[in-house]
């Protein structure tokens, strides 16, 4: 898997000094080049607009951005399903545009995070038509075929809503072909050395343009054996300790961000030994916050954290409340997805596959308290905190659209016409604008919160300024407190002699709580936000009255 004509260590061209551990600082903002800003009123958003937004996100604060799929692609699944790994869509733009943004951001410090879907392509790739097409084909045995529908009969389906089997009749190649995902998606044979070649190939052709991270989709699902779930095999590990060590041989500070919709014990295998992945998404964290919100107690979070390995010292966990798939339930047991069902999509039109197809401000009811709070706890806890495009001003949702449509809708700039995404005819927009009475964009844009000083955004910009003051949120270790209130949710991050507290109400009614700070006598509490010195810890409990929904991040002190 040597291939020569990759510049050796070559960075990306971010500037600044060298730091392999970048990712433990970062801060990342999901979003959707059509869904951002369209520079050619085409009704479709594109990079040379996402270049004229960068400024915007460069203020918010954020250090990275992380772009869903841009390749050629019959926009079947938004993008996931590619029809060439090695150019643009074209209503995106075209890959000078792409360089050129790559080259935009970095010159704003802006670090660059795209997806590689490795485990399938469109069935219309030029791949998967030649194969069909011949049996002799070089391109036959790049995917999984069979003459019965019968084999590895023990993997789950995914898309439950919509497809009956992993199996689907192909009536030209006269045999069926294996799909994890969508039937159009039909899955790469990563048994073949021809398509482990050709994915190397794709890794570096972005590498070498200037990506610092790539996504790895669907990474649990590259190879298939009988008798097992065809999930997390030895085999997979292996190919990604591979590609791990033809990156590093060739390049400087690149990242591999694992998407890996396991339980924690299952997803800490594609850490490695620090050789596989530098970082991985937490799924079964996500539902649990808004298990413990609605239940008001911190258990769930404070289980599943528990049930959490420990991970190498240079890998990290990627932490999200929301993003552009449905808010998966599938690392939950029944009894807690149906409780999130009947609290979070009573409609069944906010439902999809196994999951709750709504943005954050709606499934929190538009609350701001329950907004700021989960915010603290995505900002506080271990990990690399990813922030939606939108939720930094509370964008609402659309259930009549279908799949995840609704989560996917375009940015909101200001109150003007299609809230300033297009000069296009509205009727031209890839989606929809939001016109909800409670998240209409004349309500909810940038515009407007950038000019109110307490708007959802301005209070943002102020909680990720504070994040990126203090690295042990992103490198720290992190100890409970197990006060008597279950309610409240209260933790230590400590890093190089730093110690912060972060006290959560998980309550929607005010709470006292008494902490056993003792170890810490001596010390003042100073909350983060106002700089405002607390009274001094001593012997007895520390206490504390928290309001309804709040929370306090305390730099702990000596006192002089």
């Amino acid at each position: 898997m040597a291939f020569a004509e990759a510049v050796p260590r070559a960075r990306s061209g971010i500037p600044g000094p060298d730091d392999p551990l970048w990712y433990k600082d970062a801060i990342l903002y999901e979003l959707h080049v059509k869904a951002f800003f369209d520079s050619n009123d085409d009704g479709i958003g594109d990079f040379l607009g996402l270049i004229e937004k960068l400024d915007y996100i460069q203020d918010l604060g954020v250090t990275a951005l992380w772009l869903l799929p841009t390749y050629p692609s019959p926009q079947r699944d938004d993008g996931y399903d590619i029809s060439d790994y090695m150019s643009i869509q074209p209503a995106y733009g075209t890959l000078p545009d792409f360089e050129a943004f790559v080259d935009a951001a970095h010159s704003r410090g802006l670090r660059v995070i795209t997806e590689l879907v490795m485990n399938h392509t469109s069935d219309q790739h030029p791949w998967f038509q030649a194969a069909r097409r011949d049996p002799s084909s070089h391109y036959r045995d790049y995917y999984v075929w069979s003459d019965t529908d019968q084999r590895y009969r023990d993997a789950r389906i995914i898309f439950t809503d919509t497809e009956p089997s992993n199996w689907t009749w192909d009536p030209v190649a006269r045999q069926y072909f294996w799909h994890r995902f969508f039937s159009h998606q039909p899955d790469l044979n990563f048994d073949n050395p021809a398509v482990v070649d050709e994915m190397m190939r794709v890794l570096r052709f972005w590498l070498d343009r200037g990506v610092d991270g790539l996504r790895l989709d669907a990474i649990p699902y590259l190879f298939e054996r009988e008798g097992t779930n065809c999930e997390n095999l030895p085999e997979g590990h292996e190919y990604l300790r591979q590609v791990r060590a033809e990156i590093d041989q060739a390049y400087v500070n690149r990242m591999l961000l694992a998407e890996a919709n396991q339980w924690p014990p299952d997803v800490r295998p594609y850490f490695g030994e620090g050789d596989e992945c530098q970082m991985a998404f937490h799924f079964p964290l996500m539902p649990r916050i808004y298990m413990a919100l609605r239940k008001e107690t911190r258990t769930p979070i404070v289980e599943i954290l528990a049930q959490t390995p420990e991970i190498p010292p240079t890998c990290q966990w990627g932490l999200f409340l929301r993003n552009h798939d449905e808010l998966t339930l599938e690392m939950v047991t029944d009894d807690e997805r149906d409780y999130m069902y009947s609290e979070y999509a009573r409609d069944p039109r906010m439902r999809v596959n196994v999951g709750i197809r709504r943005r954050l401000a709606p499934l929190l009811d538009n609350s701001r308290r329950r907004q700021e709070l989960l915010h603290s706890l995505l900002f506080s806890m271990p990990g690399t905190p990813i922030l939606y495009y939108g939720d930094e001003i509370g964008m609402g949702d659309n259930v009549y659209l279908g799949d995840r449509n609704g989560v996917r809708t375009p940015m909101q700039w200001n109150g003007d016409r299609n809230a300033g995404f297009s000069r296009a005819d509205p009727q031209a927009l890839f989606l929809p604008l939001v016109i909800d009475p409670v998240y209409h964009y004349q309500a909810i844009n940038v515009e407007a919160q950038r000019r109110g000083p307490s708007s959802l955004y301005n209070w943002m910009r102020r909680l990720i300024a504070i994040r990126k003051r203090y690295p042990v949120f992103g490198r720290g270790d992190i100890e409970f407190l197990h006060p008597s209130n279950l309610t409240v949710l209260a933790y230590l991050r400590c890093y190089e002699g730093q110690t912060i507290l972060v006290v959560n109400n998980l309550s929607r009614f005010v709470q006292p709580v008494e902490l056993d700070l003792r170890a810490f006598q001596g010390f003042v509490p100073i909350e983060l936000f106002g700089e405002t010195v607390f009274p001094r810890i001593g012997e007895a409990p520390y206490f504390l009255s928290l309001g309804p929904h709040t929370f306090y991040w305390f730099r702990l002190e000596k006192s002089c």
